[in-house]
């Protein structure tokens, strides 16, 4: 059978002995420290020379760090297939994606028996495996919310909740010899795992065989299937020679590494051998064969692939059932090799913790998960040559933020999530899009620093700092990208550029509040302030007086010094209830006397419901991060708006949309203070003058709508990372006219083709007036 081109990679196999009970565990630990890629282990439970294998297993994967681990193979009929889901997806869970499942229909039937198993006959093994694996997949299929039926002859649910969910695409492997178990691991497995002990001339050739004419049966590409194969043998000066496998390939080896190499190179280039995995628990044969074997093998591979022309799979080669969910308007086969590996697609297990943001539901048709920024120009031609929607993502949590899309690309920056000082005496710092807020804080926390950022510190640094960034520190210390002094970015034409007061100042102005518009930021470098540990207070309040309260709180504010920064938060009242206002403030001072004085006119501004007061470091503020990935659904309504003062008539405006009941969450955030110290056209951020943001969020577009229309004459302006609305006319009130056209003339220079549109859309001047 010709090289199915897959990259080779190295296993052991140990016995799991608990005489000691350590010994296995030492063997995985040096498996890993001589660069194999898997440690297995065979599954006899009724010896009692044995450890179990499946706890063998957890302690080697919490004892190492690189290395995958897997069954060889498990003993299906003392394994109950929907626990052994669960238990497999668990271990790769905590083992951060290291395990791969090996399963074999069942052998030595007496023992089996004695430990309560049930005897099959071969054609039963082989049916009930298949029904396994088709319970084992169901309980994976996290993505299915409908619950589990499986009636099967041998193993059945009836209604199983589904998961948890898997950490990597979770190959199954099965050892098989004989024909029916072949066929079923060309229908349904992605491994073939037999020894090279129990096979004669010619099996692996007509096991690959049978194998490939089941998956083409089954509309699957032979590649789905790796061939590993276990070996076994030891050094010496001379090798014996007899017939096996593969021809002249022995059953088990001998000889010189040079001779290993030269019987396994066959079992690679002719049959398709991808992975070798040596069955030995002497360290030195290991360590010989990792040092001696595997790199000539390696080598060897390579040059015959290269003077035959083969060119090998770069990537993994996904199942037909993951390629039939694949998008249409995308070449997924014509992604570059620099960003195929990590590329998500629709039926990877990965896509259900990428498809969707924070607030936002979404099901694009490839999400490109970068790692390096030299990868985004390749990212973006691809995106640029595709028939389809182009978001980018940070962090994936704002609330305008178009990051996910239906059908489209999303090019995520999750992982361009360095934080690194340049320049400890100015406090310069560079940062990269992916980082969090919360990890941003606790790296310049280490220092006495920090940068005003939002509220949250799971927001990603990108979208916030190329839109403005209203945080706990916004009056002392102004918006974030009022600290922004460069950023190296790519345009919409794949160049790069790095762009500052001093290069390319007119789109450094641009990217400080419609970044987005201009190109992908690859790297932010900040000036960042010296700030120590600060008061934080949650105050609540009896606010059944809403008028009166908005006005009294918005006043104590603004007059206040600016080292207090505040922000309100309302919901619809309760029948019965006073209507409770949440206050969260925060005074840039590690004085009690001065917190206090600060905090006071405003507990004094209604009844007191509740109240906390905490000096602690800014970072542990940021540290308010939920676990687990954003999985939302449907799409957020809100709306946002920027006001000078909270005046009597905005007050009572204000109190009639929240008694409407068609607001579920009302938000003013003090803004003021340091930032109306940056003149309104020395940033896209023109909106200098208003002293407080409010946004509020609703769940039905029309009714929020015309009551957020009739409110609006009280405000100057919006942020537009609070706002989802789409209509015409959200960028005339976000942006003054003459800002606004500036960012015209700026898009038609540096993105006439309109690349990045999908996010309040600054279109070009030549394309509007066309």
């Amino acid at each position: 059978m010709p090289d199915y081109g897959l990259p080779l990679t190295f296993g052991t196999f140990i016995t799991p002995t608990n005489r000691p009970p350590h010994a296995a565990v030492e063997l995985a630990q040096l498996s890993e420290q001589f660069g194999y890629d898997l440690v297995t282990f065979q599954d006899h439970p009724y010896q009692p020379s044995f450890l179990d294998t499946w706890t063998l297993m957890t302690w080697v994967a919490a004892q190492t760090t690189r290395i995958h681990v897997a069954p060889n193979v498990l003993n299906l009929p003392l394994r109950p297939p929907a626990v052994t889901a669960r238990a497999a997806a668990s271990l790769d869970l905590l083992s951060g994606g290291r395990f791969e499942l090996g399963l074999g229909a069942g052998g030595f039937w007496d023992a089996i028996e004695a430990m309560g198993g049930r005897r099959l006959t071969p054609g039963q093994a082989v049916d009930a495996l298949s029904e396994a694996i088709d319970v084992i997949r169901g309980i994976w299929a996290t993505d299915d919310r409908a619950p589990l039926i499986v009636e099967g002859q041998y193993y059945g649910v009836h209604g199983a909740k589904r998961g948890p969910a898997l950490s990597h695409e979770m190959p199954i492997w099965l050892g098989a010899y004989k024909p029916r178990m072949l066929r079923l691991t060309g229908r349904k497995a992605e491994g073939w795992l037999p020894s090279l002990a129990y096979l004669k001339a010619g099996d692996l050739a007509a096991g690959n065989a049978v194998i490939d004419e089941a998956a083409a049966g089954a509309g699957r590409d032979p590649r789905e299937i790796r061939r590993l194969l276990n070996i076994s043998g030891s050094f010496s000066a001379t090798r014996e020679r007899s017939a096996g496998a593969a021809g002249g390939t022995p059953q088990t080896l001998s000889g010189t590494s040079d001779d290993w190499v030269e019987d396994l190179l066959p079992l690679a280039l002719e049959n398709g051998i991808s992975t070798f995995i040596v069955a030995a628990d002497d360290p030195g044969v290991l360590q010989r064969f990792a040092e001696e074997v595997m790199p000539a093998l390696r080598e060897a591979v390579a040059a015959e692939r290269a003077s035959t022309g083969l060119i090998p799979t770069q990537t993994r080669v996904r199942a037909a059932s993951a390629r039939a969910k694949r998008r249409a308007g995308i070449d997924y086969d014509g992604l570059p090799v620099s960003i195929a590996e990590t590329a998500i697609e629709p039926g990877d297990v990965a896509y259900t913790k990428v498809r969707s943001t924070y607030l936002r539901g979404g099901a694009p048709g490839l999400v490109l998960r970068l790692t390096d920024a030299a990868q985004v120009p390749d990212a973006l031609a691809f995106a640029r040559a595709q028939s389809v929607p182009l978001a980018v993502r940070s962090g994936g949590h704002g609330i305008s933020g178009r990051s996910t899309n239906d059908g489209g690309i999303v090019i995520d920056l999750h992982e361009l999530n360095t934080i690194e000082v340049l320049d400890e005496a100015t406090r310069r710092v560079r940062i990269g899009p992916g980082a969090r807020w919360m990890d941003v804080a606790a790296a310049l926390g280490e220092h006495g620093w920090a940068l005003s950022s939002g509220d949250y510190g799971g927001v990603g640094v990108g979208g916030l700092a190329t839109a403005g960034g209203i945080g706990w520190l916004v009056r002392e210390h102004g918006l974030t990208i009022d600290h922004l002094r460069a950023a190296e970015m790519v345009l919409a034409d794949g160049s790069s550029v790095r762009v500052s007061a001093d290069e390319h100042p007119h789109l450094f102005w641009g990217v400080r509040g419609a970044g987005a518009n201009f190109g992908i930021v690859t790297s932010f470098e900040f000036e960042v302030d010296e700030v120590g540990d600060i008061g934080w207070a949650q105050f609540a309040f009896d606010a059944s007086d809403t008028a009166g309260f908005l006005e009294s709180w918005g006043s104590i504010v603004e007059n206040s010094p600016r080292d207090l920064s505040s922000f309100l938060i309302m919901g619809a009242p309760r029948a019965g209830q006073p209507h409770v206002a949440q206050v969260l403030s925060v005074v840039d001072s590690d004085d009690p006397d001065t917190i206090i004085s600060r905090l006071q006119p405003l507990a004094e501004t209604a009844p007191l419901l509740q109240q906390s007061v905490q000096l602690m470091p800014y970072s542990a503020l940021m540290a308010n991060v939920q676990g687990g990935d954003h999985d939302a659904k449907g799409e957020p309504l809100a709306r946002s708006g920027l006001i000078g003062h909270i005046t009597p008539e905005f007050a009572a405006a204000a109190s009639a949309l929240l008694q409407s009941g068609e607001v579920y969450y009302f938000q003013i955030r003090s803004v003021g203070g340091a930032v109306a110290d940056v003149a309104p056209d020395a940033t896209a951020y023109a909106n200098r003058s208003a002293n407080f943001s409010v946004v509020v969020f609703g769940s039905h577009p029309d009714r929020l709508n015309a009551l957020w229309d009739d409110l609006f004459h009280h405000f100057d302006g919006l942020y537009l990372s609070f706002e989802t609305d789409l209509r015409a006319g959200r960028l005339e009130e976000a942006f003054p006219p003459a800002t606004l056209e500036r960012l015209r003339q700026l898009k038609a220079e540096y993105d006439p083709e309109n690349v990045f549109r999908d996010n309040f859309n600054v279109a070009p001047t030549l394309q509007r007036m066309g």
